[in-house]
């Protein structure tokens, strides 16, 4: 089996403008469309587009959380998100025109607890799962966060893909197998 992992998935609000964004004024919008996903939610898409049954598994908080889980499974992916106990699941703001703005939100916090939980259940995964990390890391992770799961899991046999950049992938690359 395929997993991914999105650990700050969000809903992107992209807001085109058919006019220049005329700062401290009221303007509108020509269109808005919301997409759901983070980078390993996009994974487990793709891959679903392509026929791979996947998991996917991360963090998701409140009313947006719920909606991104939502559309997971609208999706027909299999999800197997923690549900936080506080805060809500980012939503980005993209406004898009003459000139492109976003605005990226936090996120929730993630607590030990719960990723503890999540390490419960990659330590589920056995030899020739593939398990694949993408996207960034939320601040209330510790930063080495992909070390501690791929040193976990790297004597079991579990394939990884890390989709990261700078040092999130350099300090991973001692456990590529190749």
């Amino acid at each position: 089996m395929i997993y991914t992992v999105t650990f700050n998935p969000a809903i992107d609000y992209i807001v085109r403008m058919d006019k220049p964004l005329d700062p401290g004024m009221t303007n509108r919008a020509a269109s808005e469309d919301c997409f759901f996903g983070g980078k390993g939610i996009n994974v487990s898409t793709i891959l679903k587009n392509l026929g791979i049954e996947n998991t996917a598994l991360g963090f998701a908080a409140g009313f947006t959380g719920e909606a991104i889980v939502e559309s997971v499974i609208g999706k027909g992916i299999i999800a197997d998100f923690i549900m936080l106990k506080e805060g809500i699941s980012r939503i980005n703001v993209k406004i898009k025109g003459e000139e492109e703005t976003e605005i990226n939100a936090q996120g929730p916090k993630i607590s030990d607890e719960a990723f503890n939980e999540l390490l419960t259940k990659l330590d589920k995964l056995e030899k020739d799962d593939v398990l694949i990390l993408a996207g960034s890391i939320p601040n209330s992770l510790p930063s080495n966060v992909y070390e501690i799961i791929l040193e976990r899991l790297y004597d079991k046999g579990v394939t990884f893909v890390v989709d990261a950049t700078k040092d999130l992938l350099l300090k991973v690359l001692k456990y590529n197998r190749s």
